[in-house]
């Protein structure tokens, strides 16, 4: 009996140094690609970003008038640009993710704030399309405990979704409020409850349920419209959950969307 003990408790002595030697080679090969992705990232950024700087120079007549042929070739330009840029940075966020190497700056932050910076980085692209845009803000709200910067791209995310998802003459509504937390039994006990809203394309009920999967891409034709990389939401969850939040939707075919996310309140 003893050996029979002896040699079951050795077997599994066994697979949990087996397990912990394959554990240490993954997280080593994660960061080892993080630190190839951050290298390739860096290398791109520059020259990404002279080629946008040069593009809008053209088109603004730096050297010449453009007549209108040339203008859309120059727009082509620099929409790949902008999408080659995304592409880097996302992959950039989920390497370091996947790596546990994404550092966070926490402060207490002013969501209303932040709201008021994001939109505004918005209102001519909204105006283009004829969107209405909707503000539900309080007068007296509590300051969150957040990575500032963070909570900006998560809400650039949602916000940036909502404008290119909605037809045009929709309607895009960004809120915040303060609450206690009846979606997180484990989390904070109040928190800062910041939503996005759409009269967009919605979700059916299989994208609904891919729709935080890494690299999804929905096979809506009028999702396919939109371009992507499918690491946004996969990104934005993350960086909601890292900062002890929850994330989540309601969404309905062809009738829109509302993102939630929360935030703890910062204790004073």
């Amino acid at each position: 009996m003893d050996i029979e003990f002896l040699t079951r408790l050795t077997d599994h002595a066994a697979i949990a140094i087996s397990n912990a030697q394959l554990y240490g080679e993954v997280q080593r090969a994660n960061v080892a690609k993080s630190d190839f992705v951050s290298f390739v990232a860096h290398e791109l950024k520059n020259p990404m970003t002279s080629i946008k700087g040069y593009t809008e120079l053209l088109a603004g007549g730096a050297v010449g008038q453009v007549n209108e042929m040339q203008a859309n070739f120059l727009q082509t330009i620099k929409s790949n640009v902008e999408r080659m840029s995304t592409l880097v940075s996302d992959l950039n966020d989920n390497s370091k993710i996947e790596a546990g190497r994404l550092r966070l700056e926490y402060k207490a932050t002013n969501a209303a704030d932040l709201v008021d910076e994001i939109i505004r980085t918005f209102t001519r692209q909204l105006e283009d399309k004829k969107q209405t845009l909707e503000l539900v803000i309080p007068e007296k709200l509590s300051l969150m405990w957040a990575d500032r910067t963070r909570v900006g791209q998560v809400l650039t995310n949602l916000v940036s979704n909502a404008h290119k998802y909605t037809p045009e003459g929709g309607m895009v509504q960004v809120g915040v409020a303060e609450s206690q937390n009846q979606w997180d039994a484990e989390g904070a006990p109040r928190v800062i409850h910041l939503w996005v809203k759409d009269s967009g394309i919605g979700m059916t009920l299989e994208d609904q349920q891919k729709i935080f999967q890494k690299f999804f891409r929905s096979d809506d034709p009028k999702a396919r419209e939109v371009p992507g990389t499918g690491l946004g939401l996969n990104i934005t969850r993350s960086l909601v959950e890292m900062q002890g939040g929850k994330i989540w939707f309601e969404s309905e075919y062809r009738h829109g969307t509302t993102f939630h996310f929360t935030i703890p309140v910062a204790e004073e």
